[in-house]
């Protein structure tokens, strides 16, 4: 057996039968598919059952731990040479592990991650925050896109291979609610090992299904990467703090306009019932507006910029539009989440590791 696909799984029965339907669908058949149940209220046995005839098919249960300890979970129990990580709201298109299997002959390495796409029958709100979550222009292509502003790739645990035998020198995934994929990668460039990015083996990955959820997780990742810094002195990157900065802009952009709004409204106070004449009045109104049009001119440009790169991509106004929605709340969401974790741990002097969301590890 050369690969064995691990899928922890939290109420999401429909999506299971998703990914199931397309892993049996694969061209490359040397494989097992592993299925843990974190404790779920939905399970989705029923769904399992359904594909034992067309896959090498396995189904655990578990206690609720979250997706990290219920990975090791599914590779305590597998067999394969090389472990291959899935989220379960991935659909493969059925080329993929034939891409990893030709990826692995071209050029061995020990770990390797894939990209993500949206899929054509996803909803505008999910294509949006796949664009904002692969766009150069809010991610600086760290998570698989072709330009990228940190040199090496750091696998994701949507889709994520590495071999057994590295995997069992590492000790897996730690115990760390957020960011345990990030620290998982960490340690594999720390051992040496070679890691590296397939880009032809790619998955549809559905994510957050809505605004609410996306930024929970978002957050969570900005807290994550201050909890990271921690465990791995040195993987901060100049990349890692653009969302920061940008949330920190914005907040100044903002102040800026509220201080041109006050003093357009003063003018235009003082120009019509104050003493000072109306000329004098409508000079500090106009300095105002000239203030709030300064203070929105870099948000309107990123949006503009934003609307379209998303609009050509997907050949969608409508997606287009809530593209800049969803990139506001992926950079600010993980701004606030990074900042605040920075201010706690590294200000603060907090020891032990921040949580935000609690409930959010499937969501």
């Amino acid at each position: 057996m050369t690969y064995s696909i691990i899928v922890p799984v939290y109420n999401r029965p429909d999506e299971v039968d998703e990914l199931l339907q397309s892993l049996s669908q694969q061209t490359l058949r040397d494989m097992e598919v592993i299925i843990v149940e974190d404790g779920s209220r939905l399970p989705c046995e029923n769904i399992v059952h359904k594909y034992a005839n067309k896959l090498q098919l396995r189904y655990y249960t578990k206690e609720n731990s979250g997706p990290g300890q219920t990975r090791n979970f599914g590779a305590e129990h597998s067999q394969g040479e090389y472990l291959i990580f899935l989220d379960s709201d991935c659909v493969l298109p059925p080329c993929f592990l034939q891409a990893v299997d030709d990826e692995l002959k071209r050029k061995e390495c020990d770990a390797w991650g894939g990209p993500d796409k949206a899929h054509e029958s996803f909803t505008p709100v999910q294509k949006a925050i796949n664009y904002s979550m692969t766009s150069f222009l809010t991610t600086g292509g760290i998570r698989g896109g072709k330009k990228q502003m940190d040199r090496k790739f750091y696998p994701r645990s949507f889709n994520m291979g590495i071999r057994r035998s590295l995997y069992r020198q590492l000790g897996g995934f730690s115990s760390m609610r957020f960011g345990e994929d990030i620290d998982l990668s960490l340690r594999i460039y720390e051992s040496g090992a070679n890691c590296r990015l397939f880009p032809d083996a790619w998955v549809w990955h559905k994510r957050r299904t809505d605004f609410k959820k996306f930024f929970k997780q978002v957050h969570n990742s900005g807290i994550a990467r201050i909890n990271l810094m921690k465990r791995h002195p040195g993987s901060l990157k100049p990349v890692h703090l653009l969302p920061a900065v940008f949330t920190v802009g914005t907040f100044l952009c903002l102040l800026l306009f509220l201080v041109g709004l006050g003093f357009t409204v003063l003018g235009l106070y003082a120009g019509f019932f104050g003493n000072t004449g109306c000329n004098m009045g409508l000079v500090v109104a106009y300095f105002g507006a000239a203030i709030m049009l300064l203070a929105l001119l870099p948000l309107l440009l990123f949006s503009l910029i934003v609307f379209i790169d998303s609009s050509i991509r997907n050949k969608s106004v409508k997606i287009g539009l809530l593209s800049i929605h969803a990139s506001f709340i992926q950079l600010i969401g993980y701004g606030t989440g990074f900042l605040r974790a920075w201010w706690l741990r590294c200000v603060c002097g907090r020891n032990e590791e921040l949580q935000a969301f609690k409930d959010n590890f499937y969501a």
